[in-house]
C-alpha cells in the first residue's frame, strides 16, 4: 500500500515544546516502546503525531487528506520516529478497518489510539436546531461520530485480538459540556461530541475488565485550522480571551497533545471513564 501511503524514516529535532507546561517533566519518553495511532494529521492530531515521536512512540496515522499525511509524515521521519500513514476516509467502516490492519501489520501491535478526526458542520449549515436541515443534521455528526466510532472499533478488535492492555483517547468539545449560545451555536457538533463522550463512558465500563483503558479530552477553543474563522473575528478572540484566561485566548494545540500524552501513558493507568476539560478555563468562568 505505497504510492505515497507508507511514512519513511529519518533524523532531526523538534521544536522547544517548553511552552508546554502540563506534567512536562514526568512525561519525557513516556510513550517508548509503544505504537500508538491518530485520526487526522492537522492541528491537533498533528501536534499529538509529533509529541508522541517526541516521547518515544512508534505513530500511525490515518486520515482523509494526503498531502497532509505525507507533511506530518515527514516531520514525523525527521525526528528519527518510525511511522506509517494511510490516506483513508475514516467515514467508511471497511476502509478504515483496512487502514488498521495495514498499520497493524507494519509494526506488529498497537498500544494506544487518539481519536481525532472530525471537524464543524458549518460548511453543511450547521446551526441552530430549528433552522438545521436533516442533511445538516445527518452530515455533521457522520464528520465526527463515525470516524470516532470506526477507529475505536478497529482499535478494539486489535488489542482483544492480542489480548492486550491498551488507552484509548477520543476527542470531544468543551461544546458538549459548556454551551456558548451566543458565538457557537453549532447544535448538530454539540450534540455528536456529547455522543462522542457517551461512547467513552459506556465502552469504558465494558472494556475495563479487559485492561482497555477509554478516556476522553473536551478541549477549548484551540487555535487549529478548524478554528480559523474564529481566529479571524475579532469579537471571537476578544470572548476567547475572556472565557479561556489560563490560556489568554486560543489554546495552544500542543496542550492536548501533552493531556493525550498522559492518558495513553502508564502514568494514567488507573483512569478510565473520564473526560478530561482541557479548556484554559472555559467550562468554569462566566462571561457576559
Amino acid at each position: 500500500m505505497h504510492g505515497g501511503r507508507l511514512g519513511r524514516t529519518g533524523t532531526a529535532a523538534h521544536r522547544d515544546p517548553s511552552a508546554v507546561i502540563w506534567y512536562q517533566q514526568d512525561l519525557m519518553t513516556s510513550l517508548a516502546g509503544k505504537v500508538v495511532a491518530v485520526t487526522g494529521a492537522s492541528g491537533i492530531a498533528a501536534s499529538a503525531a509529533l509529541r508522541f515521536a517526541d516521547e518515544g512512540a512508534r505513530v500511525l496515522v490515518f486520515s482523509i487528506e494526503e498531502g497532509e499525511c505525507v507533511a506530518l509524515g515527514s516531520k514525523i521521519s525527521a525526528k528519527g520516529a518510525e511511522n506509517h500513514w494511510v490516506a483513508v476516509d475514516l467515514r467508511d467502516g471497511d476502509a478504515t478497518e483496512g487502514a488498521f490492519a495495514a498499520g497493524h501489520a507494519r509494526f506488529g501491535r498497537l498500544d494506544g489510539l487518539f481519536a481525532v478526526a472530525g471537524g464543524s458542520g458549518r460548511r453543511f449549515g450547521d446551526g441552530p436546531l430549528h433552522e438545521l436541515s436533516t442533511e445538516a443534521w445527518r452530515s455533521t455528526l457522520e464528520l465526527n461520530d463515525l470516524p470516532a466510532f470506526h477507529a475505536v472499533r478497529a482499535a478494539l478488535r486489535i488489542m482483544l485480538g492480542e489480548q492486550s492492555s491498551g488507552s484509548i483517547v477520543v476527542i470531544s468539545s468543551v461544546l458538549a459540556l459548556a454551551p456558548s449560545p451566543r458565538l457557537f451555536a453549532t447544535h448538530a457538533y454539540a450534540v455528536a461530541k456529547s455522543e462522542t463522550l457517551s461512547m467513552v463512558r459506556t465502552a469504558a465500563s465494558y472494556y475495563t475488565p479487559h485492561r482497555i483503558r477509554i478516556n476522553g479530552i473536551a478541549p477549548g477553543l484551540v487555535d487549529t485550522p478548524m478554528a480559523a474563522r474564529a481566529a479571524a473575528d475579532p469579537e471571537t478572540l476578544v470572548y476567547a480571551r475572556r472565557k479561556q484566561p489560563l490560556a489568554g485566548g486560543l489554546l495552544d494545540p500542543a496542550e492536548i497533545a501533552a493531556a493525550a500524552v498522559f492518558l495513553l501513558s502508564d502514568q494514567s493507568r488507573m483512569f478510565t471513564g473520564q473526560i478530561l476539560a482541557v479548556d484554559g478555563g472555559w467550562s468554569v468562568t462566566e462571561v457576559s
